[in-house]
């Protein structure tokens, strides 16, 4: 989902916030023939996102700004590293620098914790995956940064995929039993046989009357260890099972060895911590003093 035409979006967006009349420091300060070369350094280890963002940063502040060197998505890194060159006229590259560290701060905070709880998860059958818990206008970046960390995608938006949560059911009247199961059924109806259908469970007794409605998948909502096994039993092969609710890296090895197939994480996009990541100008040699532009 990550487009060039989101991506120009998100920075023209951030851009209109950050620089919305000019940049007064660089104008006044920096002369406009000045260039300036510098790297994107880690401060700390991780594994990077953003790359397509930063380009696009620099692009849109002045498209002579060159950017090289720069790692691939998903590359891991440790501090000190050097992760991209950043090349061009000064005041450009001084004016988009918050911007675009911004962005890949954020997007590679995002891909290190998800590379964390998919570590946790090896030698299991279970994907961790993201959630629609994201930054309002930047889920498509945020989810990117999922899968650099070798995570999995959820559905995109509401659009994307039917799941049936406890509050839809409860607004139907389907609360237990026969009552779920023939909503569902009506609902498989309507939908018809290629669309997928998610139904969210915070019981185990729910899961034979979901099941028998022919899901495609179960989401366990909030169970414990031992109700994730007894609900990994009763599903077996029926449909794909799905481990939710306030999973962490303390928990998901646990969670994992229950045997489910997916757990979603929404901590992965709504509490990861940026990265610290700052961009260092290159010792070019040049003289120590400078003459302000309106001096």
């Amino acid at each position: 989902m990550l487009t060039p035409q989101i991506i120009s979006d998100a920075v023209a967006r951030a851009l209109a916030e950050d620089v919305p009349w000019g940049d007064r420091t660089v104008e006044l300060v920096i002369p406009a023939d000045a260039r300036l070369d510098t790297r994107l350094v880690a401060r700390e280890a991780g594994v990077f996102a953003g790359g397509p963002v930063i380009i696009e940063a620099f692009r849109q502040v002045d498209a002579r700004t060159e950017v090289t060197e720069l790692v691939s998505e998903g590359s891991r890194f440790e501090a000190g590293q050097p992760l991209a060159r950043i090349q061009g006229p000064a005041r450009g590259v001084l004016t988009a620098e918050r911007v675009a560290l911004n962005f890949v701060q954020r997007l590679s905070g995002i891909a290190t914790l998800t590379a964390a709880f998919v570590a946790e998860t090896d030698g299991t059958r279970a994907r961790i995956a993201d959630t629609r818990k994201t930054t309002p206008g930047l889920r498509a970046l945020e989810k990117h940064a999922v899968l650099a960390g070798g995570g999995s995608n959820h559905r995109f938006s509401l659009s994307d995929a039917i799941m049936v949560k406890d509050n839809h059911l409860a607004a139907l009247g389907a609360t237990q039993g026969d009552t779920i199961t023939e909503a569902l059924r009506e609902l498989r109806r309507l939908a018809g046989h290629t669309t997928s259908i998610i139904v969210e469970v915070d019981r185990v007794e729910q899961l034979e009357p979901v099941l028998a409605a022919d899901v495609t998948g179960v989401l366990l909502d909030n169970f414990s260890i031992a109700e994730l096994e007894e609900g990994v039993r009763i599903v077996g092969e029926r449909a794909i099972c799905e481990a939710s609710g306030g999973v962490t890296l303390e928990t998901v090895r646990d969670i994992a060895r229950t045997g489910v197939d997916v757990i979603s994480v929404g901590k992965l996009t709504h509490g990861a911590t940026a990265l610290d990541l700052g961009l260092d100008a290159v010792d070019t040699g040049a003289p120590e003093t400078a003459t302000l532009v309106g001096s």
